[in-house]
């Protein structure tokens, strides 16, 4: 057969069908990918606009545009949705779409459940944002701290729908974590030594270990609080034996390593962009891959340097002292690697690289200020004040904002084909850049000067007026800039330059597909000798009868975990709503439990068990239930 021949069967046995069976049913890890995208920022828009109502409130002293209690709702929304439903999930949608393309396969390793954690997702989010329209929102904060959270003092149903949306948001990201692992460690191209992989597959390898490994902390701990909250146990409750502090041991537990969570991948775009806009092989690749897994595993002995105000000794601070200002060190590497490489190539300024360089001067602000957290006495004096706020806005939006935007401007083109303004994607990241920073640097300021994390409002007088008043003014600079994106985002899709297969001259695999891939990726898997494949000079062979096609099937090679060497090849399973299904019927089953509706929760179990059944139900020889 002819190249175009293979490559029409190759369509007919890979593409999704166009209909609305298809659209739930789908399996295709780029589809997945752009409904994380898609759905992450939709959630990052809405906590922006409940952020920007709560810098209304905060602008000018003693106002009284809400009540205290729509505030807490208001703030604790905003970083419910930020820190789960936004800055995660994004970055799994670069993950989804990208890693398999990069390593040249076909799909991830378990396509059904790729799609299971998407709906998992999604729904999760639609049961945290249930509670916002009956009056009950969550109102504690992302961290939400007993005992305030308990029955006593806080008897709505809005901690019942936080604590069973992050039940379901756990296994979602667990789920995928498992995917991705074994995506990266088996899937790749023959030739990919673990050597040779993009630096992207080292972050999304090392948030997928830090995510199985940190996230049952945060489901036993959301276990722990419904069952106190309503079920008569006594978890947190010193008048029976429990303890408070087991709710921030476990909570911080999952917490510090989940911000390494939304940020190596995050960094990890930033080491794909910089090396192709500076025209050369990034500097120290294996200095930046060791120190990216490094960040992950030395991440897990941070968590208690949230809790130094709560009591302990000076052997425990002062580890975890010391644990807080290694860690800067394996970012200082990436850093240093960063500039270095730029040093020694020849800059093209893209917008994609004004995100990069945004960045790193948000990273290092950041950076040397959650140092100075690590310092027990500062962070007795600054805990819960707006410095910690500033803090965590600098890492957030420095080290996942930036790099988020820079990855969409770097892969629209090839997402849809066609290429954003440069010109209107500048005047978003001067416009964002510059909000970022007059709405963020004043917090550190302010929170010196004594402004407590969480008030209301505040009287006149106490020499905070005027920089709440700038905060607020960078706050909405930042958003307009937002919008120029999104502008820039829909304009294009329908009237942008048409972009071709590798407009940035790239140099990983994905670039060599078309804009945007077809359904099967590519036809002929390729090989891969060099850490730059389209930028060595090896010849893929392009005959049609080339072994490499695999057009008997939904077909795609195993490789060994270290030298990639082909071992077998897997057969991909097809389109099944199975998927979406199975995380429709465990939320509907928290939702019934939200509302202590025991038996609807248990016919929604039961549903969750015949729909598992389904899914795992034998079937033809060869065809994989994942």
């Amino acid at each position: 057969m002819s190249t175009t021949a293979v490559a029409q069967r190759l369509q007919s046995i890979w593409e999704t069908p166009k209909s609305v069976w298809g659209w739930f049913a789908t399996v295709d890890h780029k589809e997945i990918g752009i409904r994380y995208l898609v759905t992450a920022f939709l959630f990052m828009c809405v906590a922006g606009v409940e952020a920007l109502i709560v810098r209304v409130q905060l602008a000018r002293p003693d106002q009284a545009l809400m009540s205290p209690e729509m505030y807490d709702q208001l703030f604790s929304m905003h970083g419910i949705t930020m820190i789960f439903w936004y800055a995660s999930p994004i970055l799994s949608g670069f993950s989804n779409y990208l890693i398999p393309l990069m390593i040249g396969s076909r799909d991830m390793a378990y396509p059904r459940l790729n799609a299971f954690t998407y709906w998992s997702f999604l729904f999760s989010g639609i049961l945290v944002y249930v509670a916002p329209f009956m009056g009950q929102a969550p109102h504690a904060g992302w961290f939400s701290y007993v005992p305030y959270t308990l029955y006593s003092y806080s008897p709505s149903r809005g901690m019942d729908f936080y604590a069973m949306a992050l039940i379901l948001f756990t296994i979602s990201i667990t789920a995928g974590g498992i995917n991705f692992i074994t995506t990266i460690l088996k899937m790749r191209a023959p030739g990919m030594s673990i050597n040779k992989m993009p630096l992207m597959c080292y972050s999304t390898m090392t948030m997928s270990f830090v995510g199985l490994f940190g996230m049952p902390a945060l489901t036993a701990a959301c276990i722990f609080l419904e069952l106190d909250r309503r079920w008569g146990t006594h978890f947190f409750s010193p008048a029976a034996g429990g303890n408070p502090i087991l709710w921030q041991q476990l909570f911080w537990f999952f917490g510090h390593p989940w911000v390494y969570i939304v940020f190596l991948p995050a960094t990890a775009i930033v080491s794909m962009i910089i090396p192709v806009f500076s025209r050369r092989p990034i500097v120290g690749y294996s200095y930046v891959a060791v120190s990216t897994m490094l960040t992950g595993a030395v991440g897990f002995s941070v968590w208690m340097h949230h809790m130094f105000t709560d009591g302990m000794s000076d052997m425990t601070m002062s580890f975890f002292s010391a644990g807080s200002m290694m860690i800067s060190i394996f970012t200082i590497v990436q850093i240093i690697c960063w500039v270095v490489t730029m040093w020694k190539g020849r800059v093209v300024m893209t917008t994609a690289m004004y995100y990069a360089l945004g960045t790193i001067a948000a990273l290092v602000v950041g950076g040397l200020n959650g140092v100075v957290t690590g310092i027990i006495p500062l962070d007795w004096q600054a805990h819960n004040t707006y410095f910690i706020v500033g803090h965590i806005h600098y890492v957030l939006i420095g080290s996942n904002m930036f790099p988020v935007f820079a990855g969409l401007y770097y892969w629209y083109p090839k997402m849809t084909g066609r290429k954003l303004s440069e010109t209107l994607g500048k005047w978003s990241f001067w416009i964002m850049f510059i909000g970022f920073n007059v709405g963020f640097f004043p917090m550190q300021i302010v929170g010196l000067l004594g402004m407590p994390r969480r008030i209301y409002t505040y009287p006149a007088g106490l020499g905070w007026s005027a920089s709440n008043m700038i905060e607020t003014v960078g706050a909405f600079a930042l958003g307009i800039g937002i919008l120029l994106s999104i502008i820039n985002f829909v304009y294009s899709r329908r009237f942008g330059q048409i972009a071709g297969k590798n407009p940035w001259n790239a140099d990983t695999l994905e670039w060599d597909l078309d804009s945007p891939p077809e359904p099967y990726s590519m036809v002929h898997l390729p090989t891969v000798i060099t850490r730059h494949p389209l930028w060595d000079n090896h010849d893929e062979s392009a005959d049609p009868n080339d072994e490499r096609i695999l057009d008997n099937g939904r077909l795609t090679y195993i490789t060994t975990w270290l030298d990639a060497k082909v071992v077998s090849i897997a057969k991909m399973p097809e389109e099944t709503i199975a998927p979406m299904l199975l995380a429709l019927t465990m939320a509907l089953c928290l939702l019934a439990l939200c509302f202590q509706l025991v038996y609807w929760a248990c016919g929604g179990f039961g549903a969750t068990l015949l729909v598992a059944f389904y899914w795992l139900w034998p079937r033809e020889k060869g065809e994989e239930a994942l």
